[in-house]
């Protein structure tokens, strides 16, 4: 029994760790940086790409390698091809038109928005 546990865990971790970007966050945001910058990012398949205010872009290839959800807050870990580490943050269980992307330390890098450039006050703002 315990080796099928353990074989069932590698395959799971083996499975998430080369997963492709998941629906939820793939497509076009509008995203803003700590300073205020606007920028876009798009997320496809297995690749994201952004593009700041004067057109400049720049992609990066990454893999999904983990999802978190608690009470019904979304948690997506990406990972890029040079190692770094992100978060993809949608911390309202109804809400998945805006987030917050993290670095691995859990600081905010971007809020991202479906329709509207956010800031971090925009999200987390008392209702």
């Amino acid at each position: 029994m315990k080796k099928t546990t353990n074989f069932l865990l590698g395959l799971i971790s083996v499975f998430l760790y080369s997963c492709s970007g998941s629906d939820t966050y793939r497509g076009l945001w509008k995203a803003t940086d700590s300073k205020g910058e606007k920028l876009e990012i798009t997320f496809d398949a297995k690749s994201f790409s952004v593009k700041d205010s004067t057109g400049k872009a720049s992609s990066f290839a990454y893999t999904q390698n983990s999802v978190s959800i608690e009470n019904s807050v979304e948690t997506y870990g990406i990972e890029l091809k040079d190692g770094r580490g992100y978060f993809i943050n949608f911390p309202f269980a109804d809400d998945e038109s805006k987030g917050i992307i993290k670095d691995a330390g859990g600081n905010p890098v971007y809020t991202i928005g479906r329709g509207a450039y956010l800031r971090y006050e925009d999200i987390y703002k008392l209702k």
